[in-house]
């Protein structure tokens, strides 16, 4: 495993992060076998948010790793808030200082490495954003600030009342949702792939240094399920089976590696709570794909180069 800095936050992380979003059904044991995996692969990065699992996640979390000061300073710990299930997305100063307070509660730890905005709230007011922000940083409750699934102009908005940059940006992007790389490649083309759906988010990341964390990565449509192995795509899962034989990897691997040979330097999120397949995952760091197989990929997906 390698590291990557987080946007401008300063902090060297894991090029890989451990999604903690489908934990909170599992047992102590297992929790704690999956923690040991992405441990022993070099992955000390975990992505929670205070919806996963109702909030079951972060504190089945806390409980099986036995959180102490000594464990909690050999790991970051990234949550998300600002969704209300089923009825609204909340940004205001209040919700935002409740949630973080109860994420640290669940967690049982003082601190956030990184809290997230998750997804954008129609009725956001930067102000508040900043206000709720600078008091749980002057409190030592949270370090870093980043958003998910949000444009430039959103971050913009955003950024504009903030003093700390945003660090990170959690989108869907993974080898059958791509539209912001194929936006990038169908410029000035009259094709679907031309159409800008982001704002340019992927270029203006790069730019701004802020780093994109892909959420699920091995999945198609939203959530409609997994690519691999899925007799839907079976030219894309050809391609990805001979390249995975040459690194002696899984297709899984395969997945994650065409994610990390992009040059954003992008932080890929897990989804599984199996330890073998979360080992695959983490694998993908030790895979550099070359440039013909990056878009051998891409074009089995199903896209064309104009």
């Amino acid at each position: 495993m390698y590291n990557i800095n987080l946007g401008k936050s300063g902090l060297s992380v894991p090029t890989v992060a451990v999604g903690c979003m489908r934990i909170s059904n599992m047992s102590k044991a297992d929790i704690r076998k999956f923690v040991d995996t992405a441990l022993e692969n070099g992955a000390n990065f975990f992505d929670h948010a205070d919806i996963y699992g109702g909030g079951k996640s972060e504190s089945a979390f806390a409980e099986a790793v036995e959180m102490n000061p000594a464990f909690r300073e050999k790991i970051f710990i990234q949550t998300k808030c600002g969704i209300v299930p089923g009825k609204m997305f909340d940004f205001s100063y209040e919700h935002i200082i409740e949630s973080v307070n109860g994420s640290l509660k669940r967690l049982n730890t003082e601190y956030l490495d990184v809290l997230l905005l998750h997804r954008p709230d129609a009725l956001v007011e930067p102000e508040e954003v900043a206000r709720a922000f600078d008091e749980l940083h002057a409190a030592g409750k949270v370090r870093h600030f980043g958003v998910s699934n949000q444009n430039p102009y959103q971050m913009q908005l955003l950024q504009k009342s903030l003093d700390m940059p945003l660090c990170a940006n959690q989108l869907q992007l993974g080898i059958m949702h791509a539209p912001m790389i194929q936006a990038g490649i169908n410029v000035n083309m009259y094709n679907d792939s031309s159409v800008n759906r982001d704002g340019g988010v992927l270029d203006y990341c790069r730019l701004n240094d802020i780093t994109i964390q892909p959420w699920s990565p091995l999945q198609y449509g939203f959530f409609e399920g997994c690519f691999i192995d899925n007799e839907k795509f079976p030219e894309v899962n050809e391609v990805m089976a001979k390249l995975a034989e040459k690194y002696g990897v899984t297709k899984t691997t395969i997945a994650f590696a065409w994610l990390l040979r992009h040059p954003a330097k992008m932080q890929p999120v897990t989804g599984t709570t199996n330890p073998a397949r979360l080992a695959e995952c983490l694998k993908a760091a030790d895979v550099r794909l070359t440039r013909e197989e990056w878009y051998s990929i891409y074009l089995a997906a199903g896209n064309i180069l104009p």
